[in-house]
């Protein structure tokens, strides 16, 4: 079967964008650096090159790789496509605390993010509460 490979965001500043998801998810900000610059700058690429691109990768391989290119033009509309956060549960609960959630929807405005509004509804018999979100870009996510 195939597998995810990366989640890829066109950006302004990709490096930048990168730092955030990083922090969004708890990983080591990831760069082009020493052995690995060295065989970039070797094949072909420049230092502009490597400044136009950007990675969030959880080091124990558990989490989403998150890949970030440099965009040719401003966003201007809704994403076709976003991504969905959990938010750390104590013990493993399905539900998480109205407070925790607030908690860690300040923790990512911290960071950068932008929040668009509350969302308390059913979807059939289940209740949802979520926040909807923009990262420092633009692109929209919610975190449950």
């Amino acid at each position: 079967m195939p597998s995810l490979g990366n989640i890829v965001f066109y950006a302004d500043d990709p490096p930048a964008l990168a730092r955030f998801w990083s922090d969004v998810f708890g990983y080591p900000h990831s760069t082009f650096e020493g052995e690995l610059r060295e065989t970039l700058l070797a094949s072909g690429l420049t230092e502009d090159d490597l400044g136009h691109r950007g990675l969030a990768e959880d080091p124990t391989g558990r989490g989403p790789r998150l890949f970030f290119h440099h965009a040719d033009g401003p966003k201007t509309e809704r994403n076709r496509i976003h991504i969905d956060v959990t938010a750390d549960r104590p013990d493993g609960q399905l539900q998480i605390s109205p407070e925790l959630l607030d908690a860690e929807k300040d923790r990512l405005v911290g960071l950068g993010a932008q929040v668009v509004r509350l969302v308390e509804q059913n979807w059939g018999p289940w209740p949802e509460r979520y926040w909807q979100m923009r990262d420092p870009e633009g692109n929209e996510f919610c975190l449950q």
